[in-house]
């Protein structure tokens, strides 16, 4: 890891920044892959299929047999572990229900707000190496608290043409039966448009490759919204000398582990216990059976050493990470200035592990600095808000004035005469 000791604030943007990736190509790829899916349907869906994941198949839709004997293929110690996880998620996101009580300024003029659920929502779990059964708990549980009419859920196959049955079993305990055998750009330029076999959705939700968060932008374009703008994996820890070295390294470690493209950032306080943290993350390092992946992250990643905790704090709001752990003795006082950061993880024993997993917050968070402007995934992410208002004769004759003054200033006589010719008639 690169480090730094008090850097001076013009270089803070530099220290800062993310890996760049050059994504003229990735677009330009997913570009086409799109406009064949739009084209073509699922025939270019089985094409980019057997392209991309080996897989040879007619028909994507699983089968209710294939879900039905989803859980016989992992263990009882796995199911016990999804099922709380799972209901430490809902009763988390079932706090987050619920709308305002109407509002009645004055007799006659009454306003409210109502969710509304989206009607039909896609997920993307990812595959690969790392099949997310998590994910579906974290996109699936939200989906179903808010009432979503019709959820699909995409993922990759394997070369023999099935899906992780931890993946499965996940989706099978929410309920999720629209499940396809379908990865990559083409999974969201399906969802997104639809074909033969797949629905076409109002909004797409969930993590991917390059090549997904890409098509996932692209297709947000065309009426189809998206959960939000996503990068790769990432997290900042604040530390000082009460920190645990060996803790500190673990967490630095677990979102390592993601990618080479992944970032970690260490900011901290006392320089004294540097050489701790880095020689165990030497040693943790080496334990790793996707060490060659975190190594490749720890060299985009940097410690930051900032004598003056004012400095450090605003260093970390302008980051913006998605995940911030703050391992210091007086974490609650600093977390109480965080306001750039998509999950806060406070005190030493709370790793981002139990946000990734099972202590019930969401883990679909804003990468890349998209924390500035966004939030993490939750149940209004699978609503509209739909506004109602009720006037009464009595009240608009109370708020009609106001009205029509506010419509003369900005030249709009239409506006003020829906208003004059009831009122007249008074």
């Amino acid at each position: 890891m690169n480090i730094f000791k008090n850097p001076e604030r013009k270089e803070w943007e530099t220290i800062l920044r993310r890996p760049e990736t050059d994504l003229s190509d990735i677009c330009e790829k997913t570009e086409a892959i799109i406009e064949e899916v739009i084209n073509s349907g699922d025939e270019a869906l089985r094409k980019y299929t057997r392209l991309f994941d080996g897989a040879d198949l007619d028909i994507f839709a699983l089968s209710p047999e294939e879900l039905k004997e989803a859980g016989n293929g992992i263990g009882e110690n796995l199911k016990a572990a999804i099922s709380e996880a799972y209901s430490n998620i809902w009763d988390f996101h079932m706090l987050q229900v619920g709308d305002p009580p109407p509002m009645e300024r004055f007799p006659g003029v009454r306003c409210w707000q109502k969710s509304i659920p989206i009607q039909s929502v896609g997920l993307y779990i990812p595959g690969g190496t790392a099949p997310l059964l998590s994910t579906v708990l974290m996109l699936g549980i939200p989906a179903r608290i808010a009432g979503c009419r019709e959820i699909v859920l995409c993922t990759p196959p394997g070369k023999d043409g099935t899906i992780n049955p931890a993946v499965l079993y996940t989706a099978s305990l929410l309920e999720i039966n629209k499940i396809y055998k379908l990865g990559g750009a083409q999974a969201i330029a399906a969802m997104a448009y639809g074909t033969e076999t797949i629905p076409r959705v109002n909004k797409i939700f969930g993590p991917g490759n390059l090549y997904v968060t890409t098509a996932k932008l692209l297709v947000s374009k065309n009426k189809t919204a998206i959960d939000m703008p996503a990068g790769p994996s990432e997290v900042a820890i604040i530390a000082d000398a009460s920190c645990n070295p060996e803790f500190i390294a673990a967490d630095l470690l677990s979102q390592a582990e993601h990618g080479p493209d992944s970032q970690v950032m260490l900011f901290i306080q006392d320089e004294t216990v540097v050489d701790k943290i880095l020689k165990e993350l030497q040693y943790q390092t080496e334990k790793l059976p996707r060490k060659e992946v975190a190594g490749a992250a720890l060299r985009n990643s940097a410690i930051i050493v900032v004598d003056h905790r004012d400095e450090l704090i605003e260093m970390v709001n302008l980051y913006a990470p998605e995940h911030l752990i703050i391992a210091t003795a007086d974490y609650r006082e600093i977390s109480e200035r965080i306001v750039n950061a998509g999950s806060v993880f406070l005190g030493s024993y709370t790793p981002e592990s139990a946000g990734d997993y099972a202590s019930g917050t969401n883990h679909t968070l804003p990468t890349n600095g998209w924390a500035h402007s966004y939030g993490g995934l939750n149940v209004d992410s699978f609503v509209k808000k739909i506004t109602f208002q009720e006037i009464t004769e009595e009240g608009l004759m109370r708020i009609g004035k106001t009205i029509m003054t506010l419509a003369e200033a900005e030249e709009l006589d239409g506006h003020r005469n829906a208003v004059y010719v009831r009122m007249r008639k008074k």
